[in-house]
């Protein structure tokens, strides 16, 4: 199922739920005003709600902070692991027969090359995000053939075999780097937390006017930090669109000790041809 935040920027997001908390609270002054108590009881109870309902925020906060940061340290491990994959690899493939080994170095910095491209593309362009993903399978299935190529020539372990490991390696390290781009805090969760800014805001307007006040300037700088925190969770949660993002200093350190890739690198709509060769 389409999720309907993810979609839109932060910044609007932020925004107006800024908006929704501003008027959550303006109604609650105004409805705790219209119920003025005329009794010590009434307010303490308000109070006591209040200070309930920002307990329950604080740890729903704490709680979404968490897991969002959590996924975007998984995506850091996962962008380092892929680095030490392919390098490796690469280093492994000069124990290959010398007519594949070439082949097989060429086409690793040309994959390095798809895969830098593809952690840096933009969620709001899902096309050429799922172009370069096309073009890094059939580079894997690519390698995969010049690897049972190797075996034909030279099935032994110290040799072929080591290949073998590490390309197995990388291409599953290459799926959880892509799950862990494509994995976030659920939505219902983040409704789940609006909900509760949006009536613990109200609650705060409520206690204020039933008192016989206005909400204070500690209250505005309440709304302004749960505001900053929501967008760090937002941002947190959004790697090939916030302005958090995850570093491929790992992977454009091995770009740079790989030198140029030579071959050519199909441009986004376009694949290479390519036979797809099953794993065992």
């Amino acid at each position: 199922m389409k999720e309907l935040m993810y979609s839109q920027s932060s910044f609007l997001i932020v925004s107006a739920l800024v908006f929704l908390m501003l008027l959550a609270m303006e109604i609650g002054v105004r409805s705790g005003r219209r119920q003025k108590a005329k009794s010590l009881e009434a307010i303490t109870q308000a109070n006591a709600v209040l200070v309930s309902m920002l307990g329950l925020l604080a740890l729903l906060l704490a709680f979404t902070f968490s897991a969002a940061l959590q996924r975007y340290e998984d995506r850091s491990q996962t962008v380092v692991a892929e680095a030490n994959a392919i390098g490796t690899t690469y280093l492994r493939a000069r124990l290959l027969p010398t007519g594949i080994q070439d082949e097989v170095q060429s086409l690793l910095r040309q994959y390095l090359d798809v895969r830098i491209q593809e952690g840096g593309v933009d969620a709001t362009k899902p096309e050429l995000h799922e172009s370069l993903l096309h073009q890094a399978k059939l580079m894997e299935a690519r390698l995969w053939n010049h690897a049972l190529k190797a075996v034909a020539q030279d099935d032994r372990v110290v040799t072929s075999g080591l290949f073998i490991q590490s390309l197995n390696e990388l291409i599953d390290t290459s799926g959880t780097r892509t799950a862990a781009l494509n994995r976030h805090v659920p939505e219902i969760v983040l409704f789940v937390m609006f909900t509760t800014i949006v009536l613990t805001t109200a609650t705060l307007g409520y206690a204020s006017g039933i008192a016989g006040h206005r909400v204070t300037l500690a209250a505005f700088v309440l709304v302004l930090l749960i505001a900053l925190v929501v967008f760090l969770i937002i941002d947190l949660d959004r790697p090939r669109r916030g302005v958090i993002q995850v570093s491929h200093e790992s992977m454009l350190s091995l770009q740079q000790n790989f030198g140029p890739a030579q071959g050519h690198i199909s441009q986004p709509g376009t694949a290479p041809d390519a036979s797809q060769a099953p794993r065992p």
